[in-house]
């Protein structure tokens, strides 16, 4: 229903005429009792769906118990959650924060100063192609997207860029710049289209890094956190990051941000170089260690792998005689379906027909949608989507 109201907000986002007042798993409802099935997750950040019973009631308890208390104290519930990532990432120390910028940040920061107690005196940062690391002045600078650059000025400097599985940019870039301190990329892209690296490229990508001492660092920020069908999707290909970023399903829909590293590099950011005034609060640490129950409990990573498969062939069936579609790819229930033209319109023709999805850079249309989605809610997502993509491309 469109809204006409004056509105008091800045117009920093492109939003659609949909305003969404209640959800339940994998269903949202406008004022209207309307119900939407959630393809996208918030972007990746509603790991347990909507309204997740054990969820609700562990911050309900938390939040009348302690909400926030400075980090000039010590936080229980941060020693416990930084106990249960490391394990699962075999990484050893964590740094909280808010979002996936802030932790995009502070990798960023661990980098520059790694660079520089090896001597070197500009290091610089090998990033990619289609990267999206964040909107602040270092992490816009670090990622690929023009739009919006342009309007701020200078960008920060220090970065390399490459493409993705191509090992010979790398070495190229090895031959031509003895300032390398680290390379930072997302295993998978999300905001450039779910481009895919491929496991032998990290394998490479790990060896190079290991060789030349230059930090490996993994921004796992949309792709982390069970999305993949492993928690996290560097695991795949059977290496490890020396600095690793999360954030978004971490939380379940609690801010949250973290920042992993291994224990040889966990001192290079010292008491009073890096902080947050919310990171680490007790209600999304109690958030990040009830997602991380539930999707083993629920054994979600399992869910993830299957309904994934499920999505991916169903679309490949349905869409194998549209020569305007290029490629389905995806792993686990990250999954993007690429159209050689613009098809931003997909968006709406699929909120009309009671569905969420979105589309980035501009023809790739992006499916995120809660681990918790069944076997038959991904059966109705498909009749929805199918009608929705046959609609488009019959205007």
């Amino acid at each position: 229903m469109r809204d006409n109201r004056k509105t008091y907000l800045i117009q920093n986002y492109k939003r659609q005429e949909f305003s969404p007042a209640k959800g339940r798993g994998c269903w949202l409802y406008d004022e209207e009792k309307n119900r939407y099935l959630d393809g996208l997750s918030g972007i990746a950040v509603n790991t347990l769906g909507h309204n997740h019973k054990k969820l609700v009631k562990a911050i309900s308890t938390q939040a009348r118990n302690l909400l926030h208390v400075s980090n000039l104290y010590k936080i229980q519930l941060q020693e416990q959650l930084a106990k249960r990532l490391a394990e699962l990432t075999g990484l050893d120390k964590s740094f909280y924060c808010n979002s996936g910028l802030e932790a995009n940040e502070a990798a960023l920061k661990v980098a520059r100063k790694f660079g520089i107690k090896k001597g070197l005196k500009k290091p610089k940062i090998i990033v990619f192609e289609n990267a999206f690391h964040g909107r602040s002045f270092a992490t816009m600078s670090a990622s690929s997207g023009k739009q919006g650059k342009s309007m701020f000025g200078d960008t920060i400097s220090g970065f390399v860029r490459a493409p993705i599985n191509n090992v010979e940019a790398i070495f190229a870039i090895e031959q031509n710049y003895p300032d390398i301190a680290a390379v930072m990329l997302e295993p998978i892209q999300g905001e450039g289209g779910i481009n895919i690296s491929k496991n032998d490229f990290l394998k490479k990508i790990r060896k190079l890094c290991t060789s030349n001492k230059w930090l490996l660092i993994f921004d796992e920020v949309q792709c982390g956190i069970g999305r993949t069908g492993n928690w996290f999707a560097f695991q795949k290909a059977g290496i490890k990051p020396d600095v690793l970023t999360l954030a978004k399903g971490l939380g379940s829909g609690v801010p949250i941000g973290a920042l992993l590293v291994k224990g040889s590099y966990a001192d290079i950011l010292g008491p009073g170089e890096h902080g947050s005034t919310f990171g680490g609060n007790p209600l999304a640490m109690q958030a990040g260690l009830t997602t991380l129950d539930v999707i083993q409990e629920e054994r979600l990573l399992e869910n993830a792998r299957n309904r994934g498969n499920q999505i991916v062939k169903h679309l490949k069936s349905e869409l194998k005689n549209y020569p305007d579609i290029v490629s389905i790819r995806g792993v686990g229930l990250m999954i993007g379906i690429q159209l050689r033209v613009d098809c931003s319109q997909i968006t709406q023709i699929a909120l009309d027909n009671g569905l969420l999805v979105n589309v980035t850079n501009s023809n790739v249309i992006r499916l995120l949608p809660p681990l918790i989605i069944s076997h038959k809610e991904v059966e109705i997502l498909l009749d929805k989507l199918v009608f929705s993509i046959k609609t488009f491309f019959e205007k």
